[in-house]
């Protein structure tokens, strides 16, 4: 991949659910690597509520997926009200104040990413409802079909290639993100292609 510059970046699209570590970690990576490639970034959210649904799952899953409707639902407000464009600013203030600063009153957290963006504080109360759960579905199905309903949050995709993960448990920084999306990205060109896994022996690490 050649070193970032500004004309004609390729983009890339990303699918999130905002309460998800994963996404939130690997998400900050693409951040770094939209400063070392040629790459834009373009944010869409899914919904680990929507994938879950239906499935048997212990107490404290299910209680963490009725209360994920409402983050994600947010997502899909600031997006019908503000544009596209406004995504990335709000998840990155909402996923710093449920990951970093471990704010997992999400109520609390959508209130206080609103507040820092100066965006419509009312935009809460629509978020608590169903209104624009289609809207939701369909953005989650256009970005759990490039993967399969086998994996989750986040996928990414880059021209023809898509592909869950990676899954990472610090932040790689500079050229060294980079690399991991050359791999990525190589990885994921080849049709034949599907997994790769280690157990994970590392705690996450937001900082």
């Amino acid at each position: 991949m050649p070193e970032a510059t500004t004309e004609n970046p390729e983009i890339v699209d990303f699918w999130f659910d905002p309460i998800c570590p994963f996404a939130w970690i690997t998400s900050r990576w693409i951040k770094e690597v939209e400063q070392v490639r040629n790459i834009t970034v373009r944010w869409h959210i899914m919904s680990l509520s929507v994938l879950n649904e239906g499935r048997d799952l212990d107490e404290g899953y299910r209680e963490l997926m009725d209360r994920a409707w409402l983050p994600a639902r947010s997502v899909v407000q600031v997006r019908e009200r503000h544009g596209e464009d406004k995504i990335g600013d709000y998840y990155t203030a909402l996923g710093t104040e449920i990951h970093n600063n471990g704010n997992k009153d999400f109520e609390s957290a959508v209130a206080n990413a609103l507040n820092e963006l100066g965006l419509d504080a009312d935009l809460l109360v629509d978020a608590r409802t169903d209104a624009l759960d289609t809207e939701l579905r369909a953005s989650h199905r256009e970005g759990i079909s490039k993967v399969g309903d086998d994996v989750g949050t986040p996928v990414v995709a880059f021209n023809d290639t898509a592909f869950f993960g990676p899954v990472l448990t610090r932040i790689p920084r500079g050229e060294t993100a980079g690399k991991i999306f050359d791999g990525a990205v190589a990885l994921g060109s080849y049709e034949y292609f599907y997994e790769l896994k280690r157990s994970r022996t590392t705690d996450l690490q937001f900082d």
